[in-house]
């Protein structure tokens, strides 16, 4: 069936890469725009050289370049197609060229390009199935009748969706009762400090951290209290002498699984002993699993909450936001009864509800297997760009910075080399278009912020990531 296939394309090689590898970028390009779709079928290998001029083992090359990521699949007898599972994926705009010296050393004006967070790329979003689970909802008979508000915890649907979710993917033994659903995390960081922290209480956190999570518990109260992250995650350590030494201390914010913005995954030895310290203090464990689904290497890790300790008390923080995209604000919080009421209470005070149409379409989305779906497809794309940023970061800045490959989550740590300041960095590349938050806007003390870079990868496709990396390149102080 590919054998009769024709396919016009430009290959535009790189004069860093290899022709096949120009190839199978292109083919790429062609499926993230939508000219290519899944199932489509592919010339043979023979007729492709011949239209491209090509030798016939460089596009067999390029052909299995992209079986091995999981772009295009064989069929025996059949030929090549583009795999019948990868997202619905529709460019938002044209690509644009490579970035030319002269268009960098202008200063030329370009579309903002961010490598910033860890974003995911909404144009991964299924959109169809999104779109008609919300039609439904809206026309279901609940939503139509009217009637008085809902449940300030949040549908009943939902809650009921995610606890079974959570249970099979997470192994958190939660009901329905126990999950309180929220308008994104960062409602269930402000309502966690609240519902445990008196005001004047404080919450250790970790430094480098998430500054959002900062201003939520300052909202609620409670002071901050950096405890250091190194390469094996919190220092357990420090959090010990920390909570030996203040008595207003009631709970430790942690992002185990990613850690945020290092991305290092707390291991067993020190998440016991986080364990043991929490206790032991009478602290509350407030555990941020934000990126859960995006494990590449190896299987996620079961995350504290799902040690199901009743003497130990864990507030459970998750968010659908960074499996969709950042605009669909729904998270949710698992904790003990207690805690839970008194997070809906603050909850109900601030907002009264969610929004149950948007809550009700999601929870159908969980239910017919929609979520996992995306999750499955999302985390392949992810894993090539993750490898792609990986293989031109040690190309390209070898000798400006280093880093640890994470083994999930959206984003790399860039640890840049001595003397170099991630600040004059970020503002040289920003002139030429690319956002790049540096270290000091993940640090508590200021004086002493890491020189380091969080780029996420996700959010942009491999023509987008060769700009970044190229105006990175170029840009280094």
């Amino acid at each position: 069936m590919g054998k009769g296939t024709t396919l016009a394309i430009e290959v535009r090689p790189d004069s860093r890469e290899p022709i096949f590898l120009a190839l199978a970028r292109t083919i790429i390009e062609e499926i993230e725009r939508g000219r290519l779709k899944s199932g489509d079928p592919l010339p043979g290998t023979r007729a492709l050289a011949r239209s491209l001029r090509l030798n016939r083992n460089t596009v067999d090359a390029a052909y299995h370049e992209l079986i091995m990521q999981g772009w295009l699949a064989t069929e025996p007898s059949r030929g090549t197609f583009v795999a019948s599972d990868l997202p619905d994926i529709v460019k938002r705009s044209k690509p644009e060229r490579s970035v030319s010296n002269a268009s960098l050393m202008t200063g030329a004006q370009k579309p903002m390009l961010s490598l910033s967070d860890g974003s995911p790329d909404v144009r991964l979003v299924p959109t169809a199935a999104f779109a008609q689970a919300f039609r439904r909802a809206l026309s279901s008979a609940a939503f139509a009748s009217g009637g008085a508000y809902g449940d300030p915890r949040g549908s009943l649907i939902l809650r009921k969706s995610l606890s079974s979710y959570l249970r099979d993917e997470r192994g958190l033994p939660s009901s329905a009762t126990d999950i309180l659903v929220t308008r994104g995390s960062q409602m269930a960081l402000f309502l966690a400090a609240s519902a445990i922290a008196e005001p004047g209480a404080a919450i250790a956190v970790e430094r480098p951290g998430y500054p959002l999570a900062w201003s939520a518990f300052r909202a609620a109260g409670a002071s901050v209290i950096g405890v250091p992250v190194d390469a094996g995650g919190i220092d357990v350590d420090a959090l010990e002498h920390l909570a030996r030494a203040n008595e207003r201390l009631r709970a430790v914010y942690v992002t185990p699984h990613h850690q945020y913005p290092t991305t290092v995954t707390l291991g067993a030895g020190r998440r016991l002993r986080l364990m043991e310290i929490a206790r032991r203090h009478g602290l509350v464990v407030i555990e941020d699993d934000y990126d859960n689904e995006y494990r590449f290497d190896g299987r996620p890790i079961l995350p504290l909450a799902a040690r199901g300790q009743d003497d130990l008390p864990v507030i459970y923080l998750g968010s659908l936001s960074k499996l969709l995209a950042p605009g669909i604000r729904v998270g949710y919080a698992v904790a003990p009864p207690k805690i839970l009421l008194q997070m809906a209470d603050r909850r109900e005070a601030l907002d009264r509800q969610g929004d149950l149409p948007l809550e009700h379409a999601l929870a159908n989305l969980i239910e017919d297997g929609t979520i996992k779906r995306h999750a499955r497809k999302a985390r392949k794309v992810y894993q090539v760009r993750r490898e792609f940023l990986a293989q031109l970061l040690a190309e390209r800045l070898a000798d400006r910075a280093e880093f640890t490959l994470p083994a999930g989550g959206l984003a790399i740590w860039l640890r840049l080399r001595h003397g170099l300041s991630a600040e004059t960095w970020a503002a040289n590349a920003a002139k030429f278009g690319l956002s790049v938050l540096p270290g000091i806007r993940f640090e508590l003390d200021t004086t002493r912020p890491p020189e380091a870079f969080r780029l996420g990868f996700a959010s942009l496709d491999q023509k987008e990531t060769l700009r970044a990396v190229e105006i990175l390149h170029r840009t280094a102080p």
